[in-house]
């Protein structure tokens, strides 16, 4: 079963963490918190508190072998922050399993990875991977060897499953 990190701070889109997160509990992977401290407890949107299980400068992307970036406003404050953004950075590098949704993909633009990438994100965000030179796809799931992309809530379902197939 996979090690999964999940990097996520205050205002992440609630059910963008929770569904997800729980689809890969409920398939046996293990899931890790990761924001700038341990035990800081994180709000979504919507009021769902997560604690985080690790800080940023105790991991390595090395330790994980896959990747959940959940949408909100979350990654637009995790890419201001080298450290988050190199560990996504590592994840594309090694084309290890990465999942974003809405707003995640956000991270990538940072990375400098985007371009030749086909991925999706929440309507306001594929502008910006366009112009990062990725291939901008308008469907609830797209996949691009690991990378696992999705659009907003309602393309959860088809997101979980990709995210999933990814890693049997």
């Amino acid at each position: 079963m996979a090690k999964v990190a999940v990097l996520v701070t205050n205002l992440f889109e609630d059910i963008e963490l929770t569904d997800p997160v729980g689809a890969l509990k409920d398939a046996g992977h293990t899931v890790t918190f990761i924001e700038k401290d341990a035990d800081n407890i994180v709000s979504g949107k919507h009021g769902t508190e997560v604690t985080i299980d690790a800080g940023i400068h105790h991991v390595s992307p090395k330790d994980f072998d896959a990747l959940l970036l959940p949408g909100g406003f979350s990654p637009d404050q995790l890419r201001a922050d080298e450290r988050f953004v190199d560990f996504v950075r590592y994840f594309l590098l090694a084309d290890k399993p990465v999942f974003a949704i809405c707003h995640g993909p956000q991270l990538f633009i940072q990375t400098g990875l985007a371009k030749g990438r086909k991925m999706t994100a929440y309507k306001s965000v594929q502008p910006d991977l366009y112009y990062a030179g990725a291939i901008v796809k308008d469907a609830s799931a797209v996949v691009d060897r690991q990378l696992v992309t999705s659009r907003n809530p309602n393309d959860i379902p088809d997101f979980n499953a990709a995210m999933l197939k990814v890693l049997s």
